[in-house]
């Protein structure tokens, strides 16, 4: 009843799945897809019923936002394609508009920070347990605090993004630096990211793993092993 209530489109279910579903005696509920980017994060939901007669019933949840603080819309769709197309149409809310006066254009920075800001294919993939063993495997001392930690518990979606390589300070030393962010979606949509520096700047030139909470700590790491080199 509350999927159904929060969905816009409801109405167009039909009334075949309507009265099935008052029988339900379980569901489930799983991150199918996920899209975030400057101006859009939108999420795919999988809603699994179990039926008295040992059948199921599938349900696909599109929910939309724009900027923090606009209000989420959600549609319903219970033809897996219809929801994929629902997902990949451009939406007409109106958080995906901006008015602009003819006093107050937009400048060229504004229009390039929006555009450059990536958007996000988060994918559910046991991503509370990759966080884990993310931190698990960092030597540096200055890792992220066990309040990070505890928070990752609570990730239920992930994506990994190569940010910055940097092949060889010392090309014949074979010494190399890497930089990834790992980006996590949360179970209440906010989203954390860690960022992991490979490196094989080390006495025996083995490879270690460090992490950090941003990226400025993370190149702050690196440019202190150069200047170790």
């Amino acid at each position: 009843m509350r999927l159904l209530g929060r969905a816009l489109n409801s109405f167009e279910l039909p009334d075949e799945i309507l009265s099935r579903l008052d029988s339900a005696l379980a569901h489930d509920t799983s991150l199918h897809s996920a899209h975030h980017s400057a101006t859009l994060h939108q999420e795919t939901y999988r809603h699994c019923w179990l039926l008295p007669d040992g059948s199921d019933l599938t349900l696909w949840e599109i929910t939309r936002r724009g900027a923090p603080g606009d209000e989420t819309l959600h549609e319903v769709y219970a033809d897996p394609e219809e929801a994929r197309v629902a997902a990949s149409r451009a939406p007409f809310g109106p958080t995906e508009w901006h008015t602009w006066s003819s006093d107050d254009e937009p400048s060229a920075a504004d229009l390039i920070a929006e555009e450059t800001v990536p958007h996000r294919e988060y994918v559910p993939d046991n991503s509370a347990d990759h966080a884990r063993r993310l931190l698990r495997r960092a030597e540096n001392e200055d890792c992220p605090r066990e309040d990070i930690a505890d928070l990752l518990r609570n990730a239920f979606a992930h994506e990994i993004t190569q940010a910055f390589t940097r092949p060889g300070l010392r090309a014949t030393a074979g010494i190399g630096f890497a930089l990834y962010e790992h980006a996590f979606l949360l179970l209440d949509g906010t989203e954390v990211s860690l960022w992991e520096v490979e490196h094989t700047a080390t006495p025996d030139r083995r490879h270690m793993c460090e992490v950090y909470e941003t990226e400025g700590e993370a190149h702050e790491a690196m440019e202190r092993r150069a200047r170790v080199l």
